[in-house]
């Protein structure tokens, strides 16, 4: 039996390594709620943090331009509506 594989971001590009969307994927934010079900502050902690890096990361693939869409799509869509 294999395991399919976990839907974790593929550095430096961040895309998912499971389905090869931009990470997080619907899976990866799926995963990452039931993680930190009780914990929404250090689930946006954690993804803020990931969000610093892919944003120096996918800067420097793109010429060191910034990016503008990094920080909705790491921690906005976790934050409570």
């Amino acid at each position: 039996m294999t395991r399919s594989p976990e839907h974790l971001p593929t550095r430096p590009t961040w895309r998912c390594q499971a389905c090869g969307i931009a990470w997080p994927c619907s899976a990866a934010k799926l995963r990452l709620l039931g993680r930190y079900r009780h914990d929404r502050a250090a689930l946006i902690a954690h993804l803020t943090a990931l969000q610093r890096e892919a944003a120096v990361q996918l800067a420097e693939l793109d010429g060191g331009t910034p990016r503008v869409d990094v920080a909705e799509r790491f921690a906005g869509w976790a934050r409570p509506r």
